[in-house]
């Protein structure tokens, strides 16, 4: 069962590939997901909203994990595979939680719930209630898409129920961490992309990422040599990803992600499902010159 102290180092929110007629490419998720363990990640993340989880049903994730699952067991590779189940229902929440314990998951990423705006007391009774279901839980806090910043004194009640055993922060600044870090926290993962190296260096355990999708290979040495303490290296590295990380998120994620991985030839097709779209042509011009540029 995932503990505490396995939260480091690059997980890798896995995106959902659609055929044009949006079913699930399955073919062309494998193929995603091999690419990925190629690169020494810590670990992988199924139906986050990297991978579209609110257009894609239970069904789904369940042949996506089955899916994870052989694919990292014929690598030779162990790592945890976590699966997104947090909604802004708390009996839906345990619900997902509990199938997902069923199939398997070594933990679950569960977002502080959205749209609805309980009160701090709803939240915190939310994650009591889901932690009881046994599963190894990450928090995830990400306000500019709940409606909803929790106070760190919040966040650390939440810490303290015994089956959370770490954080994603997306809260776009480090505040939070700073906070959570005096305090004696457990781990407390990055989820804001271009901030990564930053919370690395002020007590981050890692990052759940998604432009790590693209140069895996890149965030993992930027996260081993922060790890051993070579923050110049790591410096210099990181900022050769600092225009890759703003053009990625210059439009809703994970479309840019997604046509860049069509364009590498790891997935068929770039097709979301509505109401997420393909990204402008302006930014496909720009992902090319990017990478062109990068390949002089």
């Amino acid at each position: 069962m995932l503990q505490a102290s396995d939260l480091r180092g690059i997980y890798a929110p896995v995106i959902t590939p659609f055929q044009p007629n949006e079913e699930l490419d399955l073919a062309s998720y494998e193929k995603h997901v091999e690419e990925l363990l190629r690169h020494n990640i810590h670990g992988l993340i199924v139906n986050g909203t990297t991978g579209e989880s609110p257009t894609v049903t239970w069904d789904e994730v369940a042949q996506l994990f089955q899916v994870t699952k052989d694919v990292v067991a014929k690598s030779g590779k162990q790592l945890p595979v976590i699966i997104g189940t947090g909604t802004n229902s708390t009996a839906s929440t345990v619900k997902r939680t509990e199938l997902a314990g069923e199939l398997g998951a070594d933990g679950v990423l569960i977002v502080t719930p959205y749209y609805n705006r309980p009160p701090l007391a709803g939240v915190i009774e939310h994650y009591r209630r889901v932690s009881e279901v046994g599963v190894p839980v990450i928090a995830y806090e990400i306000p500019h898409r709940t409606g909803l910043r929790l106070a760190a004194d919040t966040i650390k009640r939440i810490l303290d129920l015994d089956r959370v055993i770490g954080i994603k922060d997306s809260t776009g600044s480090l505040d939070l961490l700073h906070e959570l870090v005096q305090s004696g926290t457990k781990p407390v993962l990055c989820g804001d992309d271009i901030l990564f190296l930053s919370m690395l260096k002020h007590g981050a355990t890692g990052g759940i990422l998604a432009s790590s999708m693209i140069r895996t290979g890149t965030f993992v040495q930027v996260y081993e040599l922060a790890a051993q303490g070579q923050f110049d290296e790591a410096e210099k590295l990181f900022a050769t990803l600092v225009p890759l990380i703003q053009k990625l998120f210059q439009e809703s994620n994970p479309a840019p992600i997604k046509w860049v991985l069509t364009q590498q030839g790891i997935l068929a097709s770039d097709t979301l499902r509505l109401p997420m779209s393909p990204i402008s042509e302006g930014l496909q011009q720009e992902l090319k010159e990017l990478f062109a540029n990068a390949a002089r």
